[in-house]
């Protein structure tokens, strides 16, 4: 690894963007290795983190530099835009760009989802699997990722699918559960599966999603330099980690993993769902408005009389997930079950809304309004918004 080459080309690129963008004094990072080995993912980071820093330093701005291994996390980070530069997977990136990033420059390397069966299984297909054992990376990865969203376009969801699921961190964890037969299909990278295939494993693919990015570079537009700038930078540099060189990336990379994101339904039944507007219109009639998201995104920004009561979501995003996985104090809505009530968060993609609204209703409250567009509609829409200093 040639942290120092690729130090000195994120210097050159990031100085840019220092000498253009004065302020803010200090300028918050994301760096998100992915799946790696726990030594891989940290060298990995101590690579970016030193290149980040260098450059940021070198033009009088002070990095805030954080490791993060919860991609299920940064998707939300991403909406509420708490961070200024992102180095992450695809999955990441793809939703940072729809929420006002720009992507910079990536490593060459594209990554594809595969499932992979023991070569004398008889399962030859997705649909062949239904009922299998199904072994996974955790569910922010970028395979489990591609994996769920192929699953979801055939009209199913993992858990209906499959007979049952067997997580783990480590993709090369998965072999031995082929091997064992706890596992009877299992998802991994393409290049994982052609590392055990060189190797002699009697293994095949029975489905492949297409290619996407690998780790890639985003960062917050309006920062004081534009996206091209940072490119040109780039352009010549020969800087790599791992053995691969730096490619330029565009939004068009991205489009693949943009269309597989959790989405959550477009209805619920019991729930009304509303646009912004509706929102602005009930909120004046003395509706309450509940905001699920985190206490961080609450305080970057808000819709003004918000009351913050934060989902904690560890189930699946996907509409048959376990709420008993979850917690959210229904003790903190109104006593009154015929009020009327709004749930937000950040958007079609965060499931906390969808699962608080579900949540009242449940316990019975009868006038519950989903708003499914969240915090990220209502800016768009240039309504008003509180936050703290």
């Amino acid at each position: 690894m040639k942290v120092s080459k690729m130090a000195r080309a994120v210097a050159v690129a990031m100085g840019v963007m220092g000498v253009a963008a004065a302020s803010p004094a200090q300028v918050k990072v994301l760096i998100n290795p992915g799946d790696q080995g726990e030594q891989s993912r940290y060298a990995i980071y101590s690579a970016w983190k030193s290149a980040v820093e260098a450059a940021l330093r070198k033009e009088k701005l002070t990095p805030v530099v954080a490791l993060s291994t919860d991609a299920t996390a940064d998707l939300a980070t991403t909406r509420s835009r708490l961070h200024d530069i992102f180095v992450a997977p695809a999955h990441v990136i793809g939703s940072a760009l729809r929420y006002g990033y720009t992507p910079v420059v990536g490593l060459d390397a594209t990554v594809q989802a595969v499932l992979v069966v023991p070569k004398d299984s008889p399962v030859k297909s997705l649909q062949d699997a239904a009922g299998k054992r199904l072994g996974l990376p955790l569910q922010d990865s970028l395979v489990t990722y591609l994996v769920r969203g192929e699953v979801n376009a055939a009209n199913t969801t993992i858990k209906r699918h499959f007979g049952s699921v067997y997580e783990t961190r480590y993709q090369d964890a998965l072999l031995p559960c082929l091997q064992v037969r706890r596992c009877d299909i299992v998802a991994v990278e393409r290049s994982v599966y052609d590392r055990w295939l060189a190797a002699g494993e009697p293994v095949r693919i029975v489905m492949e999603s297409k290619f996407s990015p690998s780790l890639s570079v985003a960062v917050k537009d309006g920062l004081g330099v534009s996206a091209e700038t940072l490119r040109a930078a780039m352009a010549d540099s020969t800087a790599i980690t791992q053995g691969a060189k730096l490619a330029l990336l565009s939004k068009r990379d991205f489009e693949y993993v943009s269309t597989l994101g959790y989405f959550t339904p477009r209805a619920l039944p019991g729930a009304t769902v509303v646009d912004a507007q509706t929102v602005q219109r009930l909120m004046q009639a003395g509706t309450h408005y509940i905001d699920t998201r985190t206490e961080a995104e609450f305080r970057a920004g808000r819709v003004p009389g918000a009351k913050l009561v934060p989902y904690v979501e560890k189930s699946p995003k996907e509409a048959d997930y376990d709420p008993s996985l979850d917690k959210f104090d229904l003790s903190q809505l109104p006593a009154d079950k015929n009020a009327g009530l709004i749930f937000a968060c950040n958007g079609p993609e965060c499931w906390k809304s969808f699962k608080a609204s579900r949540a009242a209703l449940r316990a019975g409250y009868t006038r519950v309004h989903w708003f499914r567009g969240g915090f990220p509609e209502w800016r768009s829409a240039g309504l008003s918004v509180d936050k703290d200093d």
